[in-house]
């Protein structure tokens, strides 16, 4: 592109994948012996965003929020592996679609704590002689009192919406198991006080850029998969003109 990125736009709607919304919830109100309706206000309209911002709910117990991700779906072929069945009767048992199941799981804002921190390890190297990556990082009294609310919320608005045997779970959280790791690299506009610049250069490295999460200072419960790959586009298209310029 002789002319660098200037737009990027993501229509993730029909990009990879598309399903029919409407069908599942259709097939949850059957599995609960309610209605369409009844299924969908319960689980998209909770009414959490317009009592947060009405102030109605206490946030007195923890900081920030959380949100859930789930899906709905058929029990498949192993439902009968403990049976040890076998010959045709296990074939054609399995030619039906088994029980409707639906899970979701809960997303929540870790607060950014100056204690968890990532660093170079000064006893452990890795084959080329080199100092390994340490990280010492954990959720503290604020995320366990949110886990303990997305639990409940979560029984609440499965069996709000007709849902039977509604059973919860939590095996804790070390992180990283969340998969979308930030900070450690901040993004600022002193050189003292951060390591990157508005461009996702390195201050003391100008030919280096940084266009992961390190960049970020704090989360949020969203993925922010979509951040990083716009902040590479302009990190990126910046480059190139530096680049061009020959400022790098």
């Amino acid at each position: 592109m002789p002319n660098g990125i200037k737009l990027v736009l993501f229509d993730m709607d029909n990009v990879l994948c598309d399903y029919d919304r409407g069908k599942r919830v259709a097939c949850l109100a059957q599995l609960a012996g309610s209605t369409s309706a009844f299924v969908h206000k319960a689980i998209w309209e909770t009414g959490f965003e317009l009592l947060g911002d009405s102030g109605a709910l206490d946030a007195s117990d923890y900081l920030r929020g959380f949100g859930y991700q789930g899906a709905a779906s058929r029990e498949g072929w192993q439902r009968s592996v403990a049976e040890m069945s076998i010959g045709a009767g296990l074939k054609e048992g399995l030619t039906e679609p088994g029980q409707w199941t639906m899970g979701i799981t809960g997303f929540g804002e870790l607060l950014p704590y100056h204690e968890n921190r990532i660093m170079l390890d000064k006893e452990k190297k890795d084959k080329w002689g080199l100092p390994v990556l340490s990280m010492d990082a954990e959720i503290k009294d604020n995320e366990k009192k949110m886990r303990k609310d997305m639990v409940s919320e979560a029984v609440e608005m499965l069996e709000a919406a007709g849902l039977k045997n509604v059973h919860s779970w939590d095996r804790g959280h070390p992180v990283g198991d969340g998969i979308h790791e930030m900070g450690a690299a901040r993004m600022g506009r002193d050189a003292k006080t951060s390591v990157l610049n508005g461009h996702n250069q390195v201050w003391d490295a100008p030919n280096v850029f940084v266009t992961d999460g390190a960049s970020m200072t704090s989360s949020a419960c969203q993925n922010p998969s979509l951040t990083y790959m716009a902040l590479t586009a302009r990190a990126a298209d910046f480059a190139v003109s530096e680049l061009k310029k020959g400022n790098i």
